[in-house]
């Protein structure tokens, strides 16, 4: 059947299109010079309407795309129309019952989906809604006509739905799911940790995605979730006891880990690793050797040494060594070098062997050859860096020759060697899930040794637990971007936090929370407390107030509770200590740097040292281009990691925080607890 332009319809409307023809599925619009073809999958509407002479057919196509055929007489427009719509209406109904069948049976696979007793992950929600596209492009009729019939409106709207507001219909069914895994387990999770977990603890360890990052605060139970966590696994049956892999970044803190798991959950076949064991392990049973750790990581004499020995040598037998170490240490650091043979300084070079100690460590670190090294170097910083570099290469080569001569692999080599196992596919990875403490602690070289064991296993999932705030040690490689982005790194899953502390009171807690949050690249959460404190409770002091607040101390302390004094460096130690065992015997006082308080509560803390200068906190910048080029980059914000310091300074403390400034030369920080609302005491 073909409708045509009249002549003088043809004529007067000048359109590219003067006919029309129905096919068996579709229609043929064309005119002299031009043609188009509309399958009825294709077409949207149909309207006919009539001009001052003539008739005029509408096709409507997607994204408002339409064709018009003008110039019809207006009988034979009517008559074609009806045939045509009679047509298309037909194909189109034949064609809805092929969707309804489509439909019903995809929205049963999705309500097959949400009816799992599991949690359901990202990556399986979109892989659904990849199914729900690719189905839905298969569908015979347009999407947007679907709503036209009664038996396919109801479906199509349900499967819309999960593809438009997937994550959020995904978080209500994980919360759901969740809720009812509490309450059927209620008893672990009242009985798992020697008092049960709260909320947030429990849907931390419920949490089911493939890269779960949980923030747990100062005193939030961080451990508490690590142990009902792998506790959960096996509870569950979603681990054998030895596909868990629990990992610590000390061997302290994986002894304490193994000995909890196993008076909680009598697990023996769950071992706490330290990264470095990890890596024994897996160049053990990759390569069937057993790597020799140097003695010269665990004799810091012998290792600086080694390290100046070298360094004297090559001044003294090449002069532009000489040359440019002297300019190092004059230019740069700005040291007092002696004329001539400064190398022979022993003053000199005692002070230099913990520096380069330390250069050597990052270099290692980075593990690659030193156009690697230079060319990662941002390009204002490269040309500089390239000269010290090159000054330190023959320390580095002597370094490696002291590692073959013995037989042995230093620590940064033991993780470099695990890795390259792993990606030669030497090693396969029996574990499943890989539980890590203090993530916020993590390098690039352990996030490296991580992602490996994940690619050698691609159903292992990842469980974080760390704390953005409490990342102090980028000095020794840490990157709190891999905390920070996390999911950039370890890929698509979820975050959760732990919402409670049970350390310090509100008040200790809200001036820590605002203080750490006025960095805007720390993560915003909250962290809330159960036990009130009142104004004093953090409190600032004139540091000439030490002992007459040791005297007041002494008086209302209680003999079980601890006292701990934190300064930013060991050597300030306070001469009032000297006499603490005689003049206040019952006193429980403890001195240590803030580095060194990580982990530690007390009921008091009393923070020394908050002064501008050189021995102030914060600590004035003292890193050389080495750091500079080999470190993790810095946030833009002042004294950022010093500012972290300070947070895990406040949250040791229980009861009370004492923040002893100085009068004359006060912190930076010392106004900005004013602002916050921090009382200065005119004394103890």
């Amino acid at each position: 059947m073909e409708l045509k332009a009249t002549s003088m319809g043809k004529r007067l409307a000048q359109h590219p299109y003067n006919r029309v023809r129905l096919l068996a599925a579709g229609v043929e619009v064309s005119g002299d010079k031009h043609e188009y073809l509309i399958p009825f999958n294709q077409l949207l509407n149909i309207t006919c309407k009539r001009g001052l002479v003539w008739g005029e057919l509408e096709f409507l196509l997607a994204e408002d795309k339409v064709v018009r055929l003008h110039g019809t007489e207006w009988q034979e427009t009517q008559r074609f129309h009806h045939y045509l719509l009679q047509s298309w209406q037909s194909w189109s109904h034949e064609m809805s019952v092929v969707c309804r069948e489509v439909l019903h049976t995809l929205r049963e696979e999705i309500n097959g989906f949400g009816d799992q007793d599991r949690w359901i992950k990202r990556s399986e929600l979109q892989s659904l809604k990849e199914k729900i596209v690719k189905q839905f492009d298969a569908l015979p009729l347009p999407l947007s006509r679907l709503t036209e019939f009664d038996h396919t409106r109801e479906d199509w709207a349900f499967c819309q739905h999960w593809l438009d507001q997937g994550e959020a219909a995904l978080k209500v069914r994980n919360g759901d799911w969740t809720a009812k895994m509490l309450a059927h387990y209620k008893d672990f999770f009242s009985t798992v940790e020697t008092t049960p977990l709260n909320p947030s603890q429990c849907e931390a360890v419920v949490n089911g995605e493939d890269a779960l990052l949980v923030l747990a605060g100062a005193g939030s139970g961080k451990t508490s979730v690590l142990v009902a966590r792998a506790g959960w696994l096996m509870q569950r049956k979603l681990s054998a006891p030895d596909q868990i892999l629990l990992l610590a970044f000390g061997r302290q803190a994986a002894d304490e880990m193994n000995d909890r798991i196993q008076s909680r959950l009598g697990a023996g076949e769950i071992q706490a690793r330290t990264f470095h064991s990890l890596a024994l392990h897996i160049i053990r049973e990759g390569s069937n050797k057993q790597p020799l750790i140097s003695k010269l990581e665990s004799d810091a004499d012998a290792r600086r040494e080694l390290l100046i020995t070298e360094w004297r040598q090559q001044c003294n037998e090449k002069k532009a060594q000489a040359n440019g170490w002297r300019q190092w240490l004059r230019d740069e650091l700005e040291w007092e070098v002696p004329e001539g043979a400064f190398w022979q300084d022993d003053a000199l070079a005692k002070r230099l062997s913990s520096r380069l100690e330390r250069w050597l460590g990052l270099m290692r670190m980075h593990g690659g050859a030193q156009a690697a090294m230079i060319a990662d170097v941002s390009e204002e910083r490269r040309d500089l860096f390239s000269k010290r570099v090159k000054l330190m290469a023959p320390l580095l080569k002597v370094w490696k020759t002291a590692l073959k001569e013995e037989g042995a692999v230093d620590f940064s080599g033991l993780i470099h060697q695990a890795v390259a196992i792993l990606e030669k596919g030497r090693f396969i990875s029996p574990w499943k899930h890989i539980l890590v403490d203090e993530f916020q602690d993590i390098s690039p070289q352990r996030a490296a040794l991580l992602t490996a064991l994940r690619q050698q296993n691609k159903r292992t999932t990842l469980f974080a637990v760390g704390d953005d705030w409490q990342a102090i040690y980028r000095f020794s490689g840490a990157e709190m971007s891999l905390t920070t982005a996390f999911h950039h790194y370890f890929g698509e899953g979820d975050r959760c936090v732990l919402y409670t502390t049970y350390r310090f009171n509100d008040r200790i807690g809200d001036i820590a929370n605002r203080f750490i949050q006025q960095n805007p690249h720390q993560l915003r959460k909250p962290l809330n407390s159960l036990i009130k404190g009142n104004k004093k409770s953090i409190a600032l002091l004139s540091q000439d107030q030490l002992e007459p607040l040791l005297n007041k101390l002494s008086g209302y302390a209680k003999p079980d509770e601890r006292i701990l004094l934190l300064a930013r460096y060991h050597y300030l130690l306070p001469e009032v200590l000297q006499k603490a065992k005689t003049k206040w015997p019952k006193l429980k006082l403890e001195f240590m740097t803030i580095h060194a308080s990580k982990g530690q509560q007390a009921d008091y803390v009393i923070l020394l040292g908050l002064q501008q200068g050189k021995e102030g906190f914060p600590a004035e910048a003292r890193e050389s281009i080495m750091e500079q080029g080999l470190l993790p980059q810095e946030e833009a914000f002042p004294d950022a990691e010093e500012r972290r310091l300070a947070y895990v300074a406040l949250t040791r403390a229980r009861q009370q925080v004492f923040l002893m400034f100085d009068k004359q030369q006060p912190s930076v920080f010392v106004d900005q607890f004013r602002e916050l609302g921090v009382p200065v005491l005119r004394k103890a």
